[in-house]
């Protein structure tokens, strides 16, 4: 017998190479760090000074040229307040109108009972200085209604309602009234104080 045995039959595995996966380019994210390039618009400037230029803000209604002969009607406004809590009321009438551009020499702050703690203060430093101060006229200015006689006027005047609604209470916002050229604030107890407005003042 021809031993022409073929042996086991050995397919070599040639169709068993198994694809490796290969890295295939993709399109690459557009991240692209950006150039700092200005964009669109123009380039933030920088803050402002902290010191605003004086815009033209809107005047009182009666802050025109002076009127000679019509001095005696400025316009009133009332802030309602305790007795307790009229020069509080005071104080922040006061921010809020410097807050709005009025200028600090254009306000006088008058108070009927307890003075303001900035007048015992600078008052505490001599009569003379105190006034010297008031005559500079480049600040807000506080003192006691009983010296309103010897203050000039300005263009606002508030009053601190802040001690008993009287007869000398009226007197004393007359004279208030007559300081104030264009605005006159006052606040304390609305009810008391009506009564007294309307009596004449």
């Amino acid at each position: 017998m021809p031993e022409s045995a073929q042996g086991p039959r050995a397919t070599p595995a040639a169709g068993r190479t198994a694809p490796t996966p290969r890295p295939v380019p993709g399109p690459r994210s557009a991240a692209t760090p950006r150039p700092g390039r200005p964009g669109p618009g123009p380039a933030r400037p920088a803050p402002p000074a902290p010191r605003p230029q004086p815009t033209p803000t809107p005047a009182a209604p009666d802050a025109g040229p002076a009127q000679p002969e019509n001095r005696s009607a400025p316009q009133l406004q009332l802030i309602p307040a305790p007795a307790g809590g009229a020069l509080d009321a005071a104080d922040e009438a006061v921010d809020l109108l410097l807050d709005s551009g009025r200028a600090p020499g254009d306000i006088l702050v008058l108070t009927t009972g307890e003075v303001h703690p900035w007048t015992a203060h600078e008052i505490s430093f001599g009569e003379a200085a105190y006034w010297a101060q008031h005559d500079a006229g480049d600040d807000v200015f506080f003192a006691h209604l009983a010296a309103a006689g010897r203050a000039a006027s300005r263009p606002v005047v508030v009053v601190a309602v802040n001690g008993d609604v009287d007869d000398a209470t009226a007197n004393a916002l007359s004279v208030a009234r007559g300081r104030a050229d264009a605005l006159l604030i006052v606040c304390g107890d609305s009810q008391k104080i009506n009564a007294v407005l309307g009596a004449g003042v």
